[in-house]
């Protein structure tokens, strides 16, 4: 390891615990870090699951079980080093790859495979390769101009001590009550109990309850279920302690009022709980918590020069966590010479205020997961054309509203050195490895049209778009696990349709310049969803420095729409008058704005059509 490194854990006294890191895992002094980003908006994110993208070492494929996707499939950082043609045919910039370090790896018949089941911090997990091939892949990726996104996890780790209730030393379930008129009957796992909302989980007997439970670490190393490292995380009062959320969301029981969760008690359960299935809650307000999660996590930008950090359940962990660890991180990489550090965020949920309060001010991330847009656009409008386009327009503005509008000390900057918000730098998704997949949700006879203009939709608005992986294989599986298919069994196709439409959209985005860094204006849209003539139409410009893109959409999947209205009034542009505006994704369509800079435009149902000056057809650069 090197000094660098040596230093940067001294701070809480890892050094003791790195002596089987650095058996495992050598680490060359010469080591660089390198700046790979000149403009995170130039980027179209790719994600991965790591096991499932390609197996290229079968020697490292102990407790591979092909019958069931809930278990290992055997997929390694070599094989994503392997198929990085592919990745490059595809089109895609930047590799999302799932967490690194080493896992519980099994637990009630499910494999730890997707990353998120912590056990060791400081070293690799042994199903993906060592740290030497974890840099060989960074380095091969970085040296054919991909940017690699590690992903990590603050919240929580893996099953791997239970709560000694009733103070045998061993885990047991029990039933408490009688089921008479007083009493109800519970059953209680220690593994895994019910949130206590009074606080932490209590020993408890015939006798009645007896204090704090104490928690006790299982040793099973031969499936890496022991006591987490580095040793620090043995401390007990490192976790909240509190049991399994119940309720992330308020909760009206008709039956007992008393078992009812207003919103304070479901905050209380999504701050402190432990993750369904037994994952336990680290206690994040403790300081000492936050600089060994600084500290770990920097460690693995030192040792493999990772780029970004994708963080995993971002509303489980309150704010103050944030404002102090976002900082430290952007600072850090920055001294490392690592320009353009970028961290985004998952809070798994629908609310714009909510998801957007991650982003504010200048000491959050830098950026969110953009699922209110998955719910609100994506789906409602885009997929199920339940709702007019006016809520695409209406979910643009909740952007402006409840998004960071602040760069942030030491963030992302343009090409120019330019600060960036977190409204420039949402991260836009159709679907992932934590919900159903696009066609999947959607089996209409239009399914694949559909697909195409949601991802046109992705390439088109502002932000970052991210493609998770299989979409462009029109993988269509369900929930987890079977949105987590074995990519191999596609064959790594390179001439199927929708693989051929993602490269013609990222070659599209590349040549033209406002669809990456333009800023976004609405010029269309409408409440309508029936027979009227501007029916399921979105129209939008981006616009940078004086060159305009306009992106036209019809969602409307029984005809064709056009930007004008019921009552005559027609779409008013930007571009100069008697502008001749040409398609470059598709027919070559030709319009033309009149006199009044207002043009009418005609779209074929399920269609986008994106439009330049005639004089910049060829590009803009």
């Amino acid at each position: 390891m090197s000094c660098r490194s040596l230093r940067a854990l001294a701070a809480f006294a890892l050094v003791p615990a790195l002596g089987a890191c650095l058996d495992v895992n050598p680490v060359q002094d010469d080591f660089k870090i390198t700046s790979n980003v000149v403009d995170w908006r130039d980027e179209v994110i790719y994600q991965l699951l790591v096991d499932r993208f390609g197996n290229g070492d079968y020697n490292n494929d102990q407790g591979v079980d092909p019958s069931g996707l809930a278990r290992y499939q055997g997929g390694d950082w070599q094989g994503v080093i392997d198929h990085l043609d592919y990745l490059e045919a595809l089109g895609v910039t930047a590799l999302w790859i799932s967490p690194v370090i080493r896992n519980v790896d099994t637990d009630a018949n499910v494999d730890g495979y997707h990353g998120y089941w912590a056990q060791d911090f400081t070293l690799t997990n042994p199903h993906m390769g060592d740290l030497a091939k974890l840099r060989e892949l960074v380095n091969t990726a970085h040296a054919r101009g991909f940017k690699v996104i590690l992903d990590i996890v603050a919240n929580h780790v893996g099953q791997l001590f239970y709560y000694d209730i009733n103070g045998n030393g061993f885990p047991d379930e029990t039933l408490y009550g009688s089921g008479g008129d007083s009493t109800e009957v519970q059953r209680v796992t220690e593994y895994d109990p019910d949130f206590n909302r009074n606080g932490r989980i209590q020993a408890r007997t015939s006798l009645g309850e007896s204090g704090d439970a104490q928690i006790r670490f299982i040793y099973l190393p031969e499936i890496h279920r022991m006591p987490p490292m580095p040793i620090e995380f043995q401390n007990p009062n490192w976790y909240y302690r509190r049991g399994r959320t119940v309720h992330f969301d308020p909760y009206v029981d008709p039956f007992n009022p008393a078992r009812s969760c207003d919103a304070q008690c479901a905050l209380a359960q999504t701050l402190y709980g432990d993750f369904p299935g037994g994952l336990k809650d680290v206690n994040t307000d403790r300081p000492d918590v936050q600089r060994a999660f600084v500290d770990v996590y920097m460690r693995w930008v030192e040792l493999a020069d990772f780029d970004a950090f994708r963080i995993d359940t971002l509303k489980h962990v309150d704010h103050p966590f944030w404002e102090y660890f976002a900082p430290q991180i952007r600072a850090r990489t920055k001294a490392l010479g690592k320009k353009n550090f970028f961290m985004f965020g998952e809070a798994f949920d629908g609310r714009d205020d909510l998801v957007g309060s991650f982003t504010t001010g200048t000491k959050q991330v830098d950026s969110a997961f953009f699922f209110p847009q998955k719910f609100a656009v994506i789906d409602r409008v885009i997929k199920y054309g339940q709702e007019g386009t006016t809520s695409i327009e209406n979910q643009f503005r909740a952007r402006l509203n409840f998004y960071g509008r602040q760069p942030k000390d030491n963030g992302p900057v343009a090409a120019d050195g330019t600060p960036l918000t977190t409204q420039q730098l949402m991260v836009n998704f159709l679907d992932n490895h934590d919900i159903a997949r696009f066609l999947y949700q959607y089996k209409g006879a239009d399914a694949i049209p559909a697909l195409h203009q949601a991802l046109t939709f992705l390439f088109t608005e502002d932000g970052i778009p991210c493609v998770y992986y299989g979409t462009e294989q029109q993988f269509s599986g369900g929930n987890d696990p079977a949105n987590r298919e074995r990519l191999w069994d596609s064959g790594y196709n390179t001439t199927g349709e929708t693989f051929r439409w993602i490269r013609t959209l990222s070659d599209m985005r590349k040549k033209f310049r406002p669809l990456r860094r333009g800023n976004l204006d609405i010029r269309w849209s409408t409440p309508r969803i029936g027979d009227e003539s501007d029916a399921g139409i979105f129209a939008f410009e981006r616009n940078d420095g004086g060159k305009r893109v306009l992106v036209v959409m019809n969602v409307n999947t029984r005809h064709a729409s056009s930007t004008q209205a019921p009552d005559g009034s027609r779409m008013t542009l930007s571009f100069p008058p008697g502008t001749v505006l040409v398609n470059v994704l598709g027919d070559n369509d030709i319009a033309q704005t009149g006199f009044d800079g207002s043009a009418v435009i005609t779209v074929p149902p399920r269609t986008t059509r994106v439009y330049v000056a005639q004089e910049d057809r060829d590009g803009i650069p």
